[in-house]
């Protein structure tokens, strides 16, 4: 912890007295919490963002949809509306979130909703799809208005919840003590190789409950992807320069990954789930033109790029080499089958109860 972390410490005990005040109050049943009849995921974290949710809800969502009529309900982070909102094709960021909008140009097959308050939100998806037989909640672990069938909490390989601290200080939302509440933990963005030893070091710092499985997964890289459908550049083993603008939580994988890319790597990073105004884009612009270098290109992550789709943001960089690259997460071999056998027999249970 720095300086300014211990200096914040009074007001991390004060919200963390309020927080636990809280899930009291869940846990006594004074505040309600609803049970749906269907299969209800829940994907969240204890930190503020940055573990990964969005890659693993499209796992979720590819190792499911064959057999389930799938819906994801988001809250809908950075958007300018309120309320329920169904996505559709013509949607944007600034209507549905970026996260949202992923799923969106992902998966034509699923429904994409959001709302603020989970509880109402998948009451008003059944009254509109009846047809759902299966709810992904992104980023709800907070929401105990709703109780999951089934909890999955993911924490950051360099950054695990057992050594951080509660907000202002660190950047909990919640104690330690609320990961009992999962059934599943994944420890995310773990080096491709990755040594017995280190995982045995990891599972006795998290020390999961009897009832929890933990399982490690890592980042798989696609490839880049241009940001214009006209753009005809060749894509390259090697650039020169890759300017990366990101407005993520964290930045450290898509970085040591770019710099096998590059020579040189010039990073513009922005806060998480940053709404970029034309100024920042006139700005990336100029820092491209300013590089010198025979093949350089611009690269930003799926998610950014989901805030510049359908706005006139695009027309700023319209005319450079802009590219995003599309991540997705696998699980280490000893890790990947138990996990999907979990996840299948919740829903498989749950789905017979209907």
């Amino acid at each position: 912890m720095d300086f300014l972390g211990f200096i914040l410490l009074p007001f991390s005990l004060l919200y963390g007295l309020v927080i636990v005040l809280r899930n009291k109050l869940f846990d006594w049943k004074i505040l309600p919490s609803e049970r749906f009849s269907l299969p209800v995921i829940c994907v969240g974290n204890l930190s503020a963002g940055g573990t990964g949710k969005t890659p693993h809800v499209e796992y979720l969502i590819r190792l499911l949809d064959k057999q389930c009529t799938i819906a994801t309900l988001s809250r809908g982070y950075g958007r300018k509306t309120r309320g329920f909102v169904f996505a559709d094709p013509d949607s944007t960021a600034t209507s549905i979130g970026d996260e949202p909008m992923q799923y969106v140009n992902k998966f034509s097959a699923i429904t994409v909703a959001v709302h603020e308050k989970r509880r109402e939100g998948i009451r008003m998806l059944l009254q509109k799809k009846p047809e759902t037989n299966l709810v992904l909640l992104d980023d709800a672990m907070q929401h105990r208005y709703v109780t999951p069938g089934l909890t999955i909490l993911l924490t950051d390989y360099r950054h695990l919840y057992v050594n951080d601290y509660l907000l202002p200080s660190g950047r909990l939302r919640e104690p330690i003590k609320g990961a009992s509440r999962a059934d599943i933990i994944i420890v995310t963005k773990t080096p491709k190789i990755f040594s017995p030893i280190t995982r045995r070091s990891i599972s006795e710092k998290l020390s999961p409950k009897p009832w929890q499985n933990l399982f490690f997964s890592y980042i798989r890289y696609g490839e880049l992807v241009p940001f214009h459908s006209t753009e005809i550049q060749p894509m390259q083993k090697k650039y020169g320069t890759i300017v990366l603008f990101a407005g993520i939580a964290n930045c450290y994988p898509l970085q040591e990954y770019l710099k096998n890319l590059c020579e040189e790597l010039i990073t513009l990073q922005f806060s998480d789930h940053h709404c970029y105004s034309p100024k920042e884009m006139e700005q990336i612009k100029v820092c491209y033109h300013e590089v010198f270098s025979k093949s350089k290109i611009i690269v930003t992550t799926e998610k950014d790029a989901m805030r510049l789709k359908n706005t006139s943001l695009e027309e700023i960089i319209v005319n450079l080499p802009v590219f995003y690259l599309p991540i997705e997460v696998a699980f280490h071999k000893e890790d990947k089958e138990i996990f999907e056998e979990k996840v299948k027999d919740y829903v498989r249970k749950d789905q017979h109860h209907l």
